[in-house]
């Protein structure tokens, strides 16, 4: 790839994850919710079939947090690759899956595989339905079993 299309191809991804006007700035410049978007345009950048996302949002607020959640939905939408999503956050989970995988304790296996039957697109009104909080309540029932078994 030449120079410049590769330049062309960073502009892209920062547009893509709402980073534009804020190529020259510092890291320390930067919020927690833009740093994560670095960390995306990174791996998107790569132009990747598949993005791995190992608890990207874990250590942002809650605000910042669900904000990134729909932008990282909106993206998929337009880009359509696949992603697996780790979390400890079961309503993150519910809300950007089309399946959750619950694992349980040491060694890692996993014990449930929950389908989240909704379509995309997902919104606020998803997040506060009653088939939310039953899909919530049914993968944090897995998790609690799972965490109750004795070690193998």
């Amino acid at each position: 790839m030449s120079k410049k299309d590769s330049q062309k191809l960073v502009q892209q991804t920062l547009e893509l994850v709402g980073l534009k006007g804020f190529e020259e700035n510092y890291p320390r410049q930067l919020s927690g919710g833009m740093k994560m978007r670095v960390s995306i345009a990174r791996a998107l950048v790569t132009q990747p079939n598949i993005l791995l996302m190992d608890e990207p949002f874990g250590a942002l607020d809650e605000i910042t947090r669900s904000k990134l959640n729909g932008d990282l939905l909106d993206l998929w939408l337009q880009e359509r690759w696949t992603v697996v999503f780790v979390t400890h956050n079961i309503y993150e989970a519910v809300y950007l899956s089309n399946r959750v995988l619950v694992m349980g304790k040491s060694p890692g296996r996993i014990v449930a595989d929950v389908e989240i039957d909704v379509p995309y697109p997902r919104n606020d009104d998803f997040r506060t339905s009653l088939l939310y909080n039953q899909y919530c309540r049914e993968i944090s029932q897995h998790l609690a079993k799972a965490m109750s078994f004795a070690p193998i």
